[in-house]
């Protein structure tokens, strides 16, 4: 076992260092404590909300047209973030519906 030595006050500026950023990352939490509880959507989900194929959805993201979360290599996307796009991907929606595509615009929440 290998002991190490440090100095009564270094150990006591590492102390207040841990205890600052405990303090911080508390603060955060609070802040954005209720993230875990809003309902995202997958990209299946939105595809078919928004009548789009994975490759445009993919697009969609690449361009920075829709803001997605990506959680252990899976992509989720906010049901408010979707409801901002409609506009953009109105006229395609609209294509897709004269083609006889089910779109479903009314489930989100």
């Amino acid at each position: 076992m290998e002991v190490v030595v440090i100095e009564k006050a270094t150990f006591e500026r590492m102390l207040s260092g841990f205890e600052d950023f405990a303090k911080k990352v508390e603060r955060l939490c609070r802040e954005h404590e209720d993230l875990g509880e809003r309902e995202w959507l997958d990209s299946d989900d939105v595809c078919k909300l928004l009548c789009v194929s994975p490759r445009t959805l993919q697009t969609m993201r690449e361009n920075g047209t829709l803001a997605y979360t990506k959680i252990s290599h899976k992509v989720y996307y906010r049901p408010e973030d979707v409801k901002a796009v409609f506009s953009v991907v109105g006229m395609k929606r609209r294509m897709a519906v004269d083609k006889g595509k089910e779109c479903n615009i009314n489930n989100l929440k």
